[in-house]
């Protein structure tokens, strides 16, 4: 099957640490990708360095079989583990950002999106909880018409109500055409989403595939051979 990403031997160096240690990882086309680990096991640096947001320090990373760049960028959608959006802005007025920035941005998704997770266009970005945040984040991210979403963390911290909410918008406005990579460490709640998962600690993958496969061969749920490798 095509590949989406195609990476060989990558590294990220810090001054003091190393935050991946030559990976090697393909996904391909059409499939959802779970990227798991704790806190600190180089998740959010590997799809940062996928975002376009980091430069890696040694090894290939394509996305479409091109190397990172402008055009890589404008096909990827990414929904970072923070609130990106300016704290004077209307919902309404993130609407416009997204139109204005992303020409495969569609505003009639996003409606649609926003109605269904009950959140009111005319609000103000700075009177949004932790978990409206993270819905309209998602509503955004999502109505663009991208070849790779990667979701970064798109539960935590939310309360449970507004994740059913979260997932619910991922499952049933997820594109088979496309791609999409989300890392968590909330196994448990998103293993269902997965086709695939990979097991990352301390920069290294540790364990990757198939995730029914994985639960045929070792009798277990992914949340619990989660709990396994990272020793939880």
């Amino acid at each position: 099957m095509e590949k989406i990403v195609e990476i060989k031997g990558l590294t990220k160096r810090y001054i003091n640490t190393i935050a991946l240690n030559g990976i090697d990882l393909d996904i391909e086309k059409g499939k959802v990708v779970g990227i798991l680990g704790p806190n600190g096991s180089g998740k959010t640096t590997l799809i940062k360095i996928l975002a376009g947001l980091l430069r890696q320090s040694k090894g290939e990373v394509k996305i479409d079989s091109r190397n990172i760049s402008v055009y890589t960028k404008s096909i990827v959608s990414y929904l970072p583990d923070r609130n990106f959006l300016y704290s004077w802005m209307s919902i309404e007025d993130a609407l416009k950002f997204y139109s204005d920035f992303f020409k495969d941005f569609d505003i009639k998704r996003a409606e649609n999106l926003l109605d269904f997770m009950n959140l009111d266009k005319y609000l103000k970005v700075n009177q949004l909880s932790k978990g409206m945040h993270e819905k309209l984040n998602l509503s955004l991210v999502l109505s663009r018409k991208a070849k790779l979403y990667i979701l970064d963390e798109p539960i935590a911290g939310v309360d449970p109500v507004a994740r059913d909410k979260i997932l619910d918008a991922i499952i049933n406005n997820y594109n088979e055409d496309s791609s999409m990579i989300i890392t968590t460490h909330l196994v448990r709640d998103m293993e269902n989403l997965f086709d695939e998962v990979v097991f990352l600690k301390e920069g290294t993958i540790k364990q990757r595939g198939e995730a029914e496969k994985l639960r045929e061969e070792n009798g277990k749920s992914i949340d619990e051979l989660y709990k396994e490798v990272f020793g939880e």
